[in-house]
């Protein structure tokens, strides 16, 4: 068998997406980037490679995510180590990054404060593009932030991304930053979406916030401004339908030009506020 035979038969088998979900699949088996599969698909595949490969797409008929069954998503500009302890990064949440950025400047000194930091996506992505920015990555879960570590260190950026063990602003006690940055639970505990596709793998602890889903988000913007300087930012992301809840959040926090950004589909997703000091 060939590797374009395998790929064929594997991408019949998984559906809508499964080129691009073989190809990756592949690429990861034989520890390969996915371009170099369109360009040896005549090579002969052996028995184990084939053994190797056909049990994931199995694994990824049962609906496990291409992320947790290569171990790695892209994010930003980076390749992201991820694992089943973490929420899989998502583009929506590169928006929040943008909008980040857009309120840094480039040439000082920074604080900066990513809560719920999973595999470190937003830290890692403010750190490589704020070169003077010093970034504290607050993650609850252990397995996450050993994950968040090292990705960090993958990339270079441990000196300036330090990733703290606890839950939200406990590990930052007396300190300020000048922008703090999150992607909390934003689901209700009875979405009946927690039971479907990708989101059955995921840590529920970092996907559902109570029966509006909006338990984490209350508890973020009433205790920021006691760790924002003056002018300092909050960003979060938040559902598509929470818009209008979590602006009335950040007002009643005492947050000034409150607003609320779209993402690639125009749904509101980022809500952002100024803290006055």
């Amino acid at each position: 068998m060939r590797l374009a035979d395998l790929l064929r038969d594997a991408a019949r088998r998984l559906g809508d997406e499964g080129r691009a979900e073989a190809g990756l699949l592949l690429a990861h088996v034989l520890d390969r980037p996915p371009a170099w599969l369109w360009a040896h698909g005549d090579d002969p595949v052996d028995a184990a490679v084939r053994d190797r490969f056909e049990a994931l797409v199995d694994r990824r008929l049962a609906g496990e995510p291409v992320a947790y069954l290569t171990g790695r998503r892209g994010f930003w500009r980076f390749d992201l180590r991820v694992s089943p302890d973490t929420l899989i990064p998502r583009p929506e949440t590169e928006r929040l990054v943008e909008l980040a950025l857009e309120h840094l400047p480039v040439d000082r000194a920074l604080r900066l404060l990513d809560l719920g930091t999973g595999t470190g996506a937003i830290a890692l992505a403010l750190a490589a593009e704020r070169p003077k920015a010093r970034v504290v990555a607050v993650e609850r879960i252990a397995g996450a932030a050993a994950v968040a570590r090292r990705n960090a260190e993958a990339l270079g950026l441990s000196a300036r991304v330090h990733v703290r063990e606890g839950d939200w602003f406990d590990p930052v006690a007396g300190e300020r930053f000048d922008l703090v940055a999150s992607n909390p639970p934003y689901i209700e505990d009875g979405d009946p979406h927690l039971g479907q596709g990708d989101l059955r793998f995921e840590p529920r602890t970092a996907l559902a916030s109570g029966t509006d889903g909006l338990d984490d988000l209350r508890r973020i913007a009433v205790a920021a401004p006691a760790h924002l300087l003056p002018g300092g930012m909050l960003l979060v992301e938040h559902g598509w339908r929470q818009g209008e809840a979590v602006r009335a959040l950040f007002a009643a926090a005492g947050f000034v030009d409150v607003a609320t950004a779209c993402d690639l589909e125009d749904r509101e997703r980022i809500t952002l506020g100024r803290w006055p000091g």
